[in-house]
């Protein structure tokens, strides 16, 4: 996803953006540029095709002097147009306006061909340039460089030029007839406006400005806001009217996002599981007890009411919400259903009552995923009367509190997670899988479809977590040993059953995403089926073997690999005896674990395996190609 940064303030903002634009480089990117306003109100622009270093090279090699009391910044990850350096932000009209933009206008190829005929001159690919020149065109009245300026000010120009926009944007804005304001606008993308004294910034997420402010006001769809050194003022675009926002302070510090004495953001958060996890407990269990009101008011007449789980996410959530499937029907006896949230969102589903609506997403601002949540809340509003259902409720699991997705739902459980750079989720799918436990227990509960004891069972296990998850994280050496068998490998096949078939489903995800192997899962079952004809002495096939009922199947099934020339590595269970088995590479990898703690401690050792075959394959582990960190465009 791109990344926004801007500011105004009575010093130079240069050095500010790009300390910004490096703290947002965790979201992905494939371009980045700055247009600072100097002394005598014009704007000056530099943009590069790479990594920020670049950008500083060119800023150092074309003018060492490059500063300014306003500007704005970007990183580009590309969606109209190639990575090029005239795709990049920021983009500018006719010298004169400068915007940055995330999102997508869905609309652009309709303002571009009425601004064509205006005599507005393209100079990218990008649907951005069209707000550039809508914002011109409202200031100025044509596409002449030297027009006469209308009587509308900058702020008035922007909510004009919004309405003519359809999709999602989150846009800094300057220009050189009014050299003291930045305008800030947001519909769908996330942005917020970090408070100084004497100066005030503009970002798409907290961490990029940390080093200046730990104060922050958090833009709502709809919100225009114009920035000046001394004043903030908040209007909704929908209303006219002027609105409130409060100012609220980070518990973030800026050691929080810095890689400390690791080599990578990934390796630095997979060991920061065993604190993420008592973070996402603490205060929500208490004498062996899950504390229903944590999710929110009104939550326990919710959970009385509900008589199935409807769970959708994407990406590593999706995973999460698989595993949760078992749970609910396995320990809850509670129906679940669990989609893709972008294809829930297309489709014409059939939603039955009493059901409970689980939207899963790290950032809270993962575009499918809110729209599907926005779409089930219009649903329950205004479906026909014919299709008419009744008791609709929502439920976020998220793990940033100001976002989207929290201030939609119903009830809303934040996972405490802390800051997540790393672009392949690791602490986010752990504390999500935390989250959703306990999500079912207060259901089974309040429900009375678990006794006192088994909640005692499962709170004391997950209680147990945080030095499950040390005790894995010991394995890394045999992981990294293990490791070195992919140098040469293009492929991997990941095999689990029950619960852990979706943990195999992330540890292939996983090992895609950073490696770039080609990885697939299957349960185990399925071998026969078709993926066994991939089998042969090049295929590594990785095989989560948890203590449970399901082993003696699960060797059949190894057997069946092994006899076809394949690659055995297999985490098994402290107990089991795979490891007696000739020509299978094995990791003893934990004892003492339930059924709601295996999937969990088994994925630690999953992310560790993916983690160190990236090093051996020289990937770019924090930042991997063409992804990003929040997918808030479709």
């Amino acid at each position: 996803m791109c990344g926004i940064v801007g500011g105004i303030a009575e010093r130079n903002v240069a050095p500010i953006l790009m300390e910004g634009l490096r703290r947002l480089e965790y979201r992905g990117y494939d371009s980045s540029g700055v247009a600072l306003m100097d002394a005598d109100a014009n704007i000056h622009r530099v943009r590069s095709l790479g990594k920020i270093k670049q950008l500083e090279a060119k800023i150092d090699g074309e003018n060492s002097s490059f500063s300014g009391q306003m500007g704005i910044a970007h990183t580009r990850w590309a969606t109209h147009g190639i990575p090029s350096e005239n795709n990049a932000h920021p983009h500018i009209c006719n010298h004169r306006v400068a915007v940055v933009h995330n999102g997508i206008i869905e609309n652009y190829q309709v303002l571009k061909q009425l601004q064509t005929n205006q005599g507005y001159r393209f100079t990218s690919e990008t649907d951005t340039e069209v707000v550039a020149h809508s914002i011109y065109q409202y200031l100025y009245g044509d596409a002449s460089p030297t027009a006469s300026r209308n009587n509308l000010s900058l702020f008035d120009a922007v909510v004009e030029a919004i309405k003519d926009f359809e999709g999602a944007y989150a846009l800094g804005v300057i220009a050189t007839d009014e050299p003291n304001t930045l305008i800030a606008a947001r519909k769908g993308s996330p942005l917020v406006i970090g408070i100084g004294i004497g100066e005030h910034f503009i970002a798409s997420d907290v961490s990029a400005l940390l080093p200046v402010t730990q104060n922050f006001i958090f833009l709502e769809d709809g919100d225009v806001a114009k920035l000046t050194r001394e004043s903030i003022e908040i209007y909704s675009s929908v209303t006219g009217e002027k609105v409130d926002r409060p100012i609220k302070q980070s518990s973030l510090n800026i050691t929080a996002v810095e890689l400390g004495e690791h080599r990578h953001y990934m390796h630095k958060e997979i060991f920061e599981q065993p604190q993420a996890v008592i973070d996402t407990l603490e205060g929500r269990v208490t004498q062996e007890q899950v504390l229903v009101s944590t999710f929110g008011p009104g939550a326990e007449s919710i959970f009385k009411s509900i008589e199935r789980l409807h769970i959708i996410a994407c990406g590593t959530s999706y995973h999460a919400g698989m595993v949760a499937k078992y749970w609910a029907e396995d320990i809850v006896r509670l129906p679940c259903q669990v989609e893709v949230a972008s294809e829930f969102r297309y489709r014409n589903p059939v939603i039955e009552d009493n059901t409970l609506f689980v939207t899963i997403s790290q950032s809270g601002e993962t575009a499918d995923t809110l729209a599907a949540l926005q779409q089930i809340k219009a649903y329950a509003v205004d479906c026909p009367d014919s299709y008419a259902v009744k008791n609709i409720q929502t439920l976020s699991i998220c793990n940033v509190a100001e976002s989207s997705l929290t201030r939609e739902a119903d009830l809303c459980y934040l996972t405490h997670a802390g800051p997540e750079i790393g672009v392949a989720s690791t602490k986010s799918f752990t504390t999500q899988l935390v989250a959703l436990a306990l999500l079912l227990t207060c259901i089974g509960k309040v429900k009375k479809r678990i006794t006192r004891e088994r909640e005692k069972h499962i709170t004391q296990g997950l209680q147990k977590l945080p030095n499950l998850i040390q005790n894995a994280l010991m394995h890394e050496q045999e992981i990294q040993d293990i490791a070195q068998a992919f140098a040469d490998k293009q492929h991997a096949l990941f095999l689990g059953r029950g619960t852990m078939y979706p943990i195999a489903l992330e540890g292939a995800l996983k090992l895609k995403e950073i490696s770039y192997i080609h990885a697939e899962a299957y349960p185990a079952g399925e071998l026969k089926h078709g993926p066994l004809a991939l089998i042969d002495e090049n295929m590594p096939v990785i095989a989560i073997a948890p203590l449970d009922d399901l082993l003696e199947k699960l060797k059949s099934n190894l057997h069946e690999v092994k006899a076809r020339g394949g690659q055995m590595i297999v985490f098994e269970d402290e107990r089991s005896d795979i490891s007696s088995e000739s020509g299978f590479k094995v990791i003893k990898a934990t004892t003492n674990v339930g059924r709601i703690t295996a999937p969990i401690t088994y994925n630690i050792l999953l992310q560790l395996l993916s983690y160190h075959v990236a090093l051996i394959k020289g990937t770019d582990v924090d930042q991997p190609r063409n992804l990003a960190k929040s997918v808030t465009v479709e």
